[in-house]
């Protein structure tokens, strides 16, 4: 990698302070948003875990909240560190610049590799499981010189054509995201190509805890760490309701530049990215079309670190921890429905300060009550 994976700064955690982000992360309800507005407002995750107990019973909880023990960190810290891997915080010089600027970014990522090759400028390939030969073989084209270019290769690990960009980026540097834990990699097949792109110039990262099986509905977690990650997405091959089409929409959503490779009107797997490229994708056929779209993008201050979830100082005014008046906390609950509904509007509507709105509905998502969309709009949860 060249010396732009050189740009970013940060703020190591502590020992104890990456033991509490932890466990806070893995309680119950607590997902990134969550979890920055924990931080926000207590200053620190430790005492974010004493809150959640109250918190949860506050919003109307039916039964205690489950909070992550310390010992449960720790066997999680220690099942990493036997499999090479350690965990990196949102504000944490190694933590990618792109994927930090993303609204609910992960605050902790278990990560096993070359850490190193998380903070260069990246760039997703993705596309169809069950890719043609010309297909695999323009996706590992396209890998093997953008890589060379000095960007990071950033994939799925799934087949197809996830697999050859991996494999002709592994001397230049890629990351592969993953949908379960680093210790549980799917599809089985490519356990050998993980354990060779992370013992040599690659890293693997996820945001799941240790041991957890992959589910049909974490890939779109994966999807959006790609997208997350990457200053642009090349997409070959795709069909119809793909994972990649999910994955391009996320890219659109987060302001990056979506490259498509066209293909044939009557191979299915092309169909997608046609239809990408009908909705404004810029074509693609070599490496050299997404480093001329990509290179105005390359700015300095695009790899400076983002404040996500640093704990601020301890000192934080009494006023705003007060719990809400009950008063404030029936409005607000009265005025949510199972209607998804900005929270600007939400303040608006009701009055109440916006420390106080913050706080309500952290009660409510800890009780399980409030559904969190991925536009930042809230709703209250069916009954």
């Amino acid at each position: 990698m060249d010396d732009r994976s050189a740009r970013t700064t940060g703020i190591a955690l502590t020992d104890r302070q990456r033991i509490a982000w932890l466990r806070l992360i893995r309680s119950d309800n607590v997902g990134p948003v969550t979890f920055r507005d924990l931080i926000n407002h207590f200053g620190s995750a430790e005492t974010a875990l004493e809150m959640l107990p109250e918190l949860s019973r506050r919003g109307g909880a039916s039964r205690s909240i489950r909070v992550a023990s310390r010992a449960d960190a720790e066997r999680e810290m220690e099942m990493a560190e036997r499999h090479g891997a350690s965990f990196v915080g949102i504000g944490e010089p190694d933590y990618p610049p792109l994927l930090r600027q993303i609204d609910g970014a992960p605050p902790l990522l278990a990560v096993k590799g070359n850490r190193r090759v998380m903070t260069a400028p990246a760039v997703g390939i993705v596309g169809a499981r069950n890719a043609s030969i010309s297909g695999m073989k323009l996706a590992g084209l396209l890998a093997r010189d953008i890589g060379r270019a000095g960007y990071a290769i950033v994939s799925g690990l799934a087949r197809g054509i996830d697999t050859a960009a991996h494999r002709a980026s592994i001397e230049t540097g890629t990351i592969a995201a993953m949908a379960g834990g680093l210790d549980k990699p799917y599809p089985p097949e490519n356990i050998g190509l993980l354990d060779e792109l992370t013992a040599r110039d690659g890293v693997a990262v996820s945001e799941m805890p240790f041991g957890w099986e992959p589910r049909a509905r974490d890939f779109p977690r994966r999807n959006r760490l790609i997208a997350g990650m990457s200053l642009g997405l090349v997409v070959v091959e795709a069909a119809m309701r793909s994972g990649s089409l999910i994955t391009a929409r996320n890219a659109g959503d987060f302001g990056r530049l979506v490259f498509a490779v066209p293909g044939s009107p009557l191979d299915p797997r092309c169909e997608g990215t046609n239809g990408l490229l009908k909705d404004g994708a810029t074509i693609t056929t070599t490496a050299q079309d997404v480093l001329d779209g990509l290179r105005p993008l390359c700015e300095p201050d695009l790899f400076q670190p983002h404040s996500g979830a640093d704990e601020p100082d301890e000192d934080i005014a009494s006023a705003e921890r007060l719990p809400p008046s009950e008063s404030d906390r029936e409005r607000l609950t009265e005025a949510l429905s199972p209607v998804p509904t900005e929270i600007d509007e939400i303040i608006r509507y009701t009055g109440i300060t916006p420390s106080a709105v913050y706080l309500i509905l952290l009660e409510l998502d800890l009780a399980g009550r409030l559904e969190r969309h991925v536009d930042g709009r809230v709703s209250m949860t069916a009954d």
